[in-house]
């Protein structure tokens, strides 16, 4: 029996998914051979790596003048890849909304100046802070934000302008659940394992103009380097070939569901059945509140840390798995992806219902 699995990843993927990846696991069509063995120089793995990029152009209405590339060390990765690549004035700003824009912020500082323009952090990263554009450096290399934040469950509803400083935003937990204005962007990257696929690769989109020529004499790592990526299309070494084969098959998923309008509507209505029971609980309570409030990761508290403990026992024991919070704040969370069915949510807050009935 399958369980509904609330991770915040690695996560749920589409039963569709997952019955056609079973069914291609030991011969890839007429190849007689799995994915997992095929050479990354083979024909047949060309037509899948490229596929799979034509489907986010697609998919995410991606500009021409970008770039589609597939990394390996996840989203944390980027956080000295992005620096690293766009350091010219030697400077970069910063809000810090959570554990994953903090983390980006540290490892920027190994490399170049770091301006923290605005933080959450007073109230444990429950809002998105105002900011105040007098504080933002005209001359910064890049701004960066955490578009949705996994652990904390808020989300930017509003983007900065940030003027002729390449935006920057880290989308790992919220990439393919509602359109998104690529353009808007210097660049957007995401490892793939909470919204897109399983572990192993991290998708970065890049404006061409930022990617940048390195001197004979650079000590960036050639593997750092987007360049590097982008003139070898992602295949300078070998690529997570059985990760980016997952992926195309998530976007083959979401285009047969309609592309990310049909995706925005499902989370809306699965997060509301969710926010309005909180809402309206006498026990469990929303830890953000207002409209910033995450689509995809909802954390919510009883108040009390051995009812939390008891409720995550009792659910598990029902098949409702993972709804333990991070391990940095402890209460609870439900992380509601695409692949989180509409009846997962609804069967979840019966649960909460009875578990509140009869405390």
């Amino acid at each position: 029996m399958r369980v509904y699995n609330f991770s915040a990843g690695p996560a749920t993927l589409p039963e569709e998914v997952l019955k056609k990846a079973g069914s291609e696991l030991l011969c890839y069509g007429s190849s007689g051979q799995s994915v997992m063995e095929m050479s990354h120089r083979s024909k047949e793995y060309g037509e899948i790596i490229s596929g799979c990029e034509s489907l986010i152009r697609e998919v995410m209405s991606v500009p021409d003048n970008y770039k589609v590339l597939f990394i390996q060390g996840g989203a944390s990765m980027q956080f000295a890849m992005v620096p690293l690549n766009l350091m010219k004035n030697n400077k970069a700003d910063f809000v810090i909304t959570g554990q994953w824009a903090t983390k980006a912020y540290q490892e920027a500082k190994l490399f170049i100046a770091a301006n923290e323009v605005a933080s959450s952090k007073d109230k444990t990263y429950s809002y998105i802070p105002d900011l105040d554009k007098s504080k933002f450096q005209p001359d910064a290399d890049y701004f960066h934000i955490c578009l949705n934040n996994t652990i904390f469950g808020t989300r930017f509803t509003q983007l900065p302008d940030t003027g002729d400083v390449p935006l920057v935003a880290d989308v790992s937990s919220c990439i393919l659940s509602e359109p998104l204005d690529v353009s808007k962007f210097g660049i957007l990257y995401a490892g793939a394992q909470k919204n897109m696929g399983p572990a192993g690769v991290a998708v970065v989109i890049v404006r061409e103009d930022l990617i940048r020529d390195f001197p004979s004499d650079s000590k960036v790592p050639t593997m750092l380097r987007y360049k590097t990526y982008a003139d070898d299309n992602s295949m300078y070494n070998t690529p997570p070939t059985y990760t980016i084969y997952m992926v195309k098959l998530v976007l083959e998923w979401v285009k047969s569901k309609g592309g990310l309008s049909a995706m925005k509507e499902h989370n809306e209505k699965k997060a509301k059945i969710l926010y309005d029971f909180l809402d309206s609980s006498k026990l469990f309570s929303a830890t953000v509140v207002g409209n910033e409030r995450s689509l995809m990761n909802v954390p919510f508290v009883t108040g009390n840390d051995e009812l939390d403990k008891n409720f995550i026992k009792q659910a598990k024991e029902k098949g409702f798995i993972n709804l333990g919070g991070h391990r940095s704040i402890g209460g609870m969370r439900a992380s509601i992806y695409n692949a989180m069915p509409i009846e997962g949510v609804e069967k979840l807050v019966e649960f909460m219902k009875n578990f509140e009935a009869n405390i």
